[in-house]
């Protein structure tokens, strides 16, 4: 096979790898779109999420809820399915909470939920209770296909953890940054690692501190069976105890998805998702105006020191937290900063940003509500704006707030409130950001509403603009709460059209 051809091939599988792995179409018309050579926006075909296993308490309720936004161009065809992973790969135990194992017998399953979405545009839901709810892989065709949504939400009434702990279910990728983790005594930290695939996936964990990567070969070479999932507790890889951490899930070889349950014996505990790419600029969205300590944690991959400017994103315009309006970042360590009430009882985002020479960085925001014994905490990353379309799942009538921010630029949004899963119509909304501020806007419901609903976000004009969810329901006195981003959800993508010519076949 001759070079060109090889190119040709790398060329067409980048494309195929776009949320998750996606499978595309051209054009049906060619020329009806442009011009030869002009890219056609076009839905993807086929998109796929993992859900990590919720909880390993006896006591834990875990709801799922699926949804897809209307799609113009996505056709009529498809269907969604969310399937259980295999037990751990290996059948060896992993240590849990206190010593206790939390493994499984090696072929176990499980039931899964009951989730079977009828249409786009309508959430369907799924529920589960217990500790031995496996990891789900899903798989999402045609008209289902395109910004496709899969929420996990799960309540711990008693326990380390106890609260709301809330994630995304995400696309499989090669690479995550986690800043935020901790193995310190009265945290309990699992990196949840699933593979959607026919072979087994090979993967390293590196952990990172404060004073650079920690001593640690057991991270090196984990091998994570075809369509199974591992939960890794973070203090078996090292026996450094360290308050603030950054973990670095490199894939070796095939493709996984990851998150981090954090659990704290004190402080609730939550999900805490992917830091979006090393980058020299980051906003961290939608901290909630109640927030009563908030700690920033960040780390630099490259091997050179970043120097950021932080701000607030409040209301009323851009603002630097008095005490702390820089952050130096060392090369290869995890810094953190307390923020303490930052928000001040406003809506907030945290924008980050270069002051001199630019050097990528990631990072993520460990954010507690309540005081004394009735504390919860959960966790912000930083995340990519919401681009072209963003849906966020699983929303109520009460106990949902919407908060969005445009750090550089004015800007225009339109929200929609999907039907209800039992029940409503759509209803959207327009709101207008003004440069620099965030505001926790009067999100649209459901006329009718029924059951939960999805919200999406569409960008109309303006600069970018960045989002995030909070959940929040309080049980016995706690004010348990999680906080999903809305970065775009990739349901489009470019493929330029081109005609057929075999003479590069023959160069």
């Amino acid at each position: 096979m001759n070079r060109t051809t090889v190119s040709l091939i790398a060329g067409t599988a980048a494309l195929a790898a776009v949320t998750g792995f996606a499978t595309l179409s051209s054009p049906q018309a060619a020329g009806s779109a442009g011009t030869a050579g002009t890219a056609a926006e076009l839905p993807v075909e086929r998109t796929s999420l993992l859900c990590p296993s919720p909880s390993t308490s006896d006591i834990a309720e875990t709801s799922y809820t699926s949804f897809t936004p209307v799609t113009k161009g996505a056709g009529s065809g498809g269907g969604a399915e969310l399937q259980a992973a295999a037990a751990e790969s290996d059948g060896k135990s992993r240590t849990g909470s206190k010593g206790k194992s939390d493994s499984k017998a090696k072929g176990k399953k499980a039931a899964k939920p009951v989730l079977e979405p009828e249409e786009p545009g309508k959430p369907a839901t799924g529920d589960t209770s217990g500790g031995d709810a496996p990891a789900l892989v899903g798989t999402s065709e045609g008209r289902f296909a395109p910004g496709w949504t899969v929420q996990e939400t799960t309540e711990v009434a008693a326990g380390s953890g106890r609260g709301l702990q809330g994630v995304n279910c995400s696309a499989p990728d090669t690479e995550f940054w986690f800043p935020g983790a901790s193995t310190a005594a009265d945290r309990t930290d699992y990196v949840h690692l699933t593979n959607p695939d026919d072979s087994a996936a090979v993967v390293d964990i590196e952990l990172y501190g404060k004073d650079g990567a920690l001593d640690s070969t057991l991270g090196e070479g984990i091998t994570v069976a075809p369509h199974s999932s591992d939960p890794i507790l973070l203090s078996t890889l090292t026996e450094e105890k360290q308050e603030n951490l950054t973990v670095h899930v490199n894939v070796r070889s095939g493709r996984v998805g990851a998150a981090v349950q954090a659990l704290d014996d004190k402080l609730g505990g939550d999900w805490l998702a992917a830091s979006t790419d090393p980058s020299g600029s980051l906003v961290l969205p939608g901290i909630p105006k109640d927030a009563t300590a908030v700690r920033l944690v960040a780390f630099s991959p490259s091997d050179s020191d970043a120097d950021l400017k932080v701000q607030l994103a409040s209301p009323s315009g851009l603002i630097t937290p008095a005490g702390n309006e820089t952050l130096h970042v060392k090369a290869g360590m995890t810094t953190s900063a307390d923020l303490g009430d930052v928000t001040r009882g406003e809506a907030g985002s945290l924008v980050l940003t270069p002051t001199g020479t630019s050097a990528p960085v990631v990072a993520a925001l460990r954010v507690v509500r309540g005081k004394g014994d009735d504390q919860e905490t959960a966790f912000i990353p930083a995340t990519r704006p919401v681009g072209t379309r963003a849906t966020v799942a699983d929303n109520s009538a009460k106990g949902t707030t919407l908060s969005l921010t445009a750090p550089t630029r004015g800007a225009t949004v339109k929200v929609t409130a999907s039907a209800g899963s039992e029940g409503g119509e759509a209803v959207s909304k327009t709101f207008t950001l003004k440069a620099g501020t965030t505001q926790n806007v009067a999100a649209p419901t459901p006329t009718g509403l029924k059951g939960t609903y999805a919200l999406t976000v569409e960008h109309v004009s303006g600069g970018p603009v960045y989002g995030a969810r909070t959940l929040a329901a309080t049980e016995d006195g706690v004010p348990g709460f999680t906080v999903q981003t809305l970065p775009d959800d990739r349901g489009m993508v470019a493929v330029p059209e081109a005609d057929e010519d075999l003479s590069v076949l023959q160069k």
